[in-house]
């Protein structure tokens, strides 16, 4: 290459680096406005592993309590996951009306009473299943098997970086575990990996992986350079002996470039550099991530999940798009997420109180900076549960409807969309909405018309909602 074409070259990846940032290319050399103005360029998903209770949290249920322990009918063959139906089950936490809009929150979420005023509502969102790894693919993916990218990937293809040293969309798991699925809830199916979400950790000792060298007596710096040479040399054989294959070269600079961004995230997790006020108000614990959490507690639940809290909003402030905070890992027993077979009680509250502390907060900081208003917070569950006990102090699955709630990025605060008297199915079964309905109505805050943004794989012109979703033109 001759200087001229060098200069050349560099000069396009420099345009094309600017046309990424500023939302002009859904792809490698493909230029391609944004399809109308946004009102929003950042997504914060908050998802409750296990499938939360919209009974007991958000959707009020007064005839729940009038018929406690009665013999419980809806008129209609009840079709449950793991149980029989059995008698109706009042909340075990009260419900009392918070700010202007005078609405209805449980005990447990009553944290976010103060910002209630700046949330949107929607309580008749329908499933298609009641099997967690289905379910929670659905919402995060908007297909309910494995294959296909999630929302983050899409908006990160969509719109790109802000920040060329920062990844466009971050992982904040729980810090027990995976949920249902693991990495697939933030995978790239078909899009290029680099849409992928990075994992990061929070508190934990080793936020990033793979990184750096693990400590050990064996490896020095000297050995970990001589490994990453001879790594180099096998990769240079490999080249010469594929000339005009680049997807090697293509590769390995994606890697480096990856490592770049996931060093230069660590300032960002460092929220010893925020203000006291600030971490009173996310709820971190004197203690640190160090607190005990041998069993489900509020405060341990607060610090987790507020950490994670802050940690976005120093994310989304340096310009990373889309940032996916867990509360709940998969399975396992004691209960560590929000799937309450045996005890809604035990499990529901210091997970509900910990989330709703952090996420006030999160709401009230984002707001209190000029944030919100170009930031969605989606809060989301796999499904609901239903309004019968499972056994005595517990409920199943229900995906015939649940609760999401959005704030900021142009959203209208209020309720769209209503259970029926039991909070078991909508209450025009008609007029429904699905997770398509919530992604085509997020991608059109952020400029993207859903039907547009696809990508041909295996022959058929995918997208994010499939062949589905319209705009829930009146929350906006």
């Amino acid at each position: 290459m001759n200087r001229r074409s060098f200069i050349g070259t560099m000069g396009s990846m420099a345009l094309g680096s600017m046309f990424f940032r500023d939302g002009l290319l859904g792809s490698p050399g493909v230029v391609q406005p944004l399809h109308h103005k946004p009102k929003a360029k950042r997504v914060i998903q908050l998802f409750m592993a296990g499938a939360t209770s919209h009974v007991d949290t958000f959707d009020y249920k007064p005839l729940l309590g009038q018929r406690d322990g009665e013999s419980w009918d809806p008129g209609e063959a009840v079709e449950l996951f793991q149980s029989r139906p059995g008698a109706t089950f009042a909340s075990p936490w009260n419900f009392n009306p918070y700010g202007q809009s005078g609405k209805m929150l449980s005990d447990i979420v009553a944290p976010l009473g103060e910002v209630v005023d700046d949330m949107s509502f929607i309580h008749n969102l329908v499933g298609k299943t009641g099997v967690h790894s289905q379910a929670t693919l659905l919402q995060t993916t908007g297909f309910n098997f494995a294959g296909f990218p999630s929302a983050g990937s899409w908006v990160s293809y969509a719109l790109g970086s802000e920040n060329d040293d920062l990844p466009t969309f971050v992982v904040l798991p729980d810090h027990r575990g995976f949920a249902s699925n693991g990495a697939k809830n933030w995978g790239t199916g078909f899009l290029p990996a680099q849409h992928q979400g990075t994992l990061i950790r929070p508190g934990n000792p080793t936020p990033i992986t793979d990184l750096h060298p693990p400590k050990s007596s064996f490896i020095t710096p000297e050995s970990d350079q001589a490994g990453l040479n001879l790594l180099n040399r096998l990769n240079s054989i490999h080249a010469a002996e594929r000339e005009g294959d680049n997807r090697l070269s293509a590769r390995v600079r994606a890697y480096e470039l990856a490592g770049a961004m996931q060093l230069s995230a660590s300032d960002a997790l460092d929220v010893s550099q925020e203000p006291q006020y600030i971490q009173d108000m996310y709820g971190l614990a004197p203690e640190g991530p160090g607190v005990n959490d041998s069993v489900l507690n509020t405060k341990a639940e607060t610090e987790f999940f507020g950490r994670k809290c802050l940690v976005a909003r120093r994310l989304l402030e340096r310009g990373v798009r889309f940032v996916q905070i867990w509360s709940g890992n998969d399975n396992g027993f004691p209960r560590r997420n929000w799937d309450s077979h045996e005890n809604l009680k035990r499990d529901h509250e210091p997970l509900a109180l910990g989330m709703a502390h952090g996420t006030a907060a999160l709401i009230k900081d984002l707001k209190q900076r000029g944030m919100l208003e170009d930031t969605i917070i989606l809060w989301t569950t796999e499904f609901g549960r239903m309004p019968c006990s499972q056994g005595s102090a517990g409920r199943d699955h229900n995906p015939f409807v649940f609760t999401n709630w959005i704030s900021g990025g142009g959203f209208k605060p209020g309720t769209y969309g209503e259970s029926d008297e039991w909070g078991y199915k909508p209450q025009d079964r008609s007029n429904y909405t699905s997770v398509y309905d919530i992604h085509a109505t997020i991608l059109h805050q952020l400029g993207i018309d859903h039907e547009k943004l696809t990508v041909r794989n295996n022959s058929i012109d995918r997208r994010l909602t499939d062949v589905h979703g319209h705009l829930l033109s009146d929350m906006i």
